[in-house]
């Protein structure tokens, strides 16, 4: 794709000037000084229906759609009209001034539509005609991080933060991925500078409502929330933190009150689904709460905490063969989780099958660390292998192909292939994961705990933290392992699976050392909320 926006519009104007002076008319192509100003002045304040309607005035008046093309597509992808908005922005040329944020533009709405490939070349193009501007390298740094280049990312945000030390999406995105990187406590400080920079930023104020939530500072996570509400009547985020506060609560009705409120808007988000399961079955609905969670797992099958809700809900209502089926196939691993092994005994209980029920439950009392057991793949390796051999360098080839190596025993061979996919994605955690993970099931502990902590530089969250404790623990280390975990902990204080597991490793060091980690973390968080 190419732009000539410059070309096509001299062309246009010239041809329209002639025109002019032949029949004595008024030269169309100028966009009114007053109409642009305030178009733009309403996209600053993020409002497109104001900026809509000046620009379409401008065309009344003579101003071509080229001549407001850029502009108009961020009226109407701020109002959250895609489908218009990519009508009007690929609709023909912008004028030489503002084609720079046209191509933009192009991208950003290819990075929400997930063709990265076209939003990539989009940004490409706008970075030609502007490399300096920040907007831009927000747009390229949600492009990364969305193609799973995390480190490039966190690149591409410190640039935007460093040519606009005030700008709001760039404080936000520098927010979100320190959050990423470090934890909540870090995130914090970039999100404050940005309200400082701008109190009523809707953007800003939702994410700093949702960090503070998830650090249990729930009092001022509602104070933050009020303002949103305030800022933005009706706004979705803020009904949704509202919801998450009252079901933490206890106050089942009124979380279901508010989360009606939101309609349909959060209907395909995972963590609503979660949510709306979750109160649908306090509230006695167990057969409402089965259709979330069902849902939830159709779209996220390696969600373990929605099989264990479903199984949960199926039970409540008497479904034991479902409930059955849907913790079996996990159950039966070596992984499984005390509770979801108590769920597949007391489906197997209603069934009747008493030693089967009675198995489950024995194993379910079992303690101490469990070995680190490879997902089975679901399909023959020779089928695996020949889609890995179309595309190596894609996760969705690799992951499973690695799996049914390390199945079949060829351990040695898996950690080749997630090495191939590491170098291909360098700047992915998530790379550096799976190549730690193929050299733990091959038996090199200190080889995987080396690749987890190239992964934790780019992005230290809960995944990360839980395979270094592993590897700590089982190279003959838990005074670091629960180092590492104490230290996850001051940046996510709300983490119940960190809390989990450092009181685990404190216990086996000492007799009550773990439950007195526990009650003093509590003891500072509850401290914190009262303050």
């Amino acid at each position: 794709m190419t732009c000539s926006s410059s070309t096509i519009s001299i062309t246009r104007f010239t041809a329209a000037a002639l025109i002019a002076l032949v029949l004595g008319g008024p030269v169309r192509g100028d966009v009114p000084a007053d109409l642009l100003a305030k178009a733009r002045d309403a996209i600053a304040k993020r409002d497109g229906i104001a900026a809509e309607a000046p620009l379409r005035a401008a065309m009344r008046q003579g101003a071509s759609p080229d001549d407001v093309r850029a502009e108009l597509g961020e009226a109407l992808l701020l109002q959250g009209d895609r489908r218009e908005a990519r009508k009007v922005l690929y609709g023909g040329d912008f004028r030489a001034e503002s084609a720079a944020h046209g191509w933009q533009l192009r991208g950003r709405i290819e990075l929400m539509d997930g063709r990265l490939a076209a939003a990539g070349q989009a940004l490409d193009q706008s970075y030609r005609l502007s490399p300096d501007n920040a907007s831009l390298w927000v747009d390229i740094a949600r492009l990364r991080f969305s193609g799973g280049e995390q480190a490039q990312a966190i690149e591409a945000a410190e640039r935007a933060v460093e040519l606009a030390p005030q700008d709001p999406r760039a404080l936000e995105l520098r927010g979100l991925l320190i959050r990423e990187q470090f934890g909540l406590q870090a995130a914090l400080p970039w999100f404050e500078a940005g309200l400082r920079a701008a109190p009523d930023d809707v953007g800003l104020l939702g994410e700093y409502a949702a960090t503070l939530g998830d650090m249990g500072q729930y009092r001022a996570m509602l104070v933050v929330c009020r303002k949103l509400a305030k800022v933005d009547p009706g706004n979705v985020r803020a009904l949704y933190l509202q919801a998450v506060l009252a079901a933490r609560a206890g106050q089942t009705d009124l979380a279901r009150k508010i989360l009606l409120q939101t309609g349909t808007a959060l209907r395909d988000m995972p963590a609503a689904m979660l949510l709306n399961g979750i109160l649908e079955y306090r509230a006695g609905n167990a057969n409402l709460a089965v259709g979330h969670f069902d849902r939830l797992l159709r779209v996220q099958p390696d969600n373990l905490q929605a099989r264990m809700l479903l199984v949960r809900a199926l039970e409540r209502q008497g479904l034991h063969q479902q409930a059955s089926e849907i913790a079996s196939a996990w159950a039966k691993q070596n992984f499984a989780t005390p509770y979801l092994l108590v769920l597949a005994g007391d489906a197997e209980a209603g069934l009747g099958n008493k030693l089967a029920a009675a198995s489950y439950r024995e194993r379910s009392k079992a303690t101490g660390q469990r070995t680190a057991t490879v997902i089975s793949a679901d399909q023959p390796l020779p089928v695996l292998a020949l889609a890995y051999g179309d595309a190596p360098n894609f996760a969705a080839n690799a992951v499973p192909y690695i799996r049914g190596l390390i199945a079949s025993g060829n351990a040695g061979q898996a950690v080749s292939v997630a090495d191939r996919l590491r170098l291909a994605n360098p700047g992915g955690a998530e790379a550096w994961l799976l190549a730690g993970d193929a050299r733990l099931m091959a038996g090199d502990q200190a080889g995987a705990l080396d690749q987890y902590g190239r992964a934790a530089v780019i992005r230290f969250n809960l995944p990360t933290l839980q395979r270094i404790d592993y590897a700590l623990r089982a190279i003959g280390k838990p005074v670091e392992a629960n180092g590492v975990l104490a230290r996850y902990l001051r940046q996510n204080p709300g983490s119940p699976q960190a809390l989990k597991l450092l009181s685990a490793g404190r216990a086996a060091l000492g007799a009550n050392s773990g439950q007195d980690a526990i009650e003093g973390i509590l003891q500072q968080r509850a401290l914190r909320n009262l303050s």
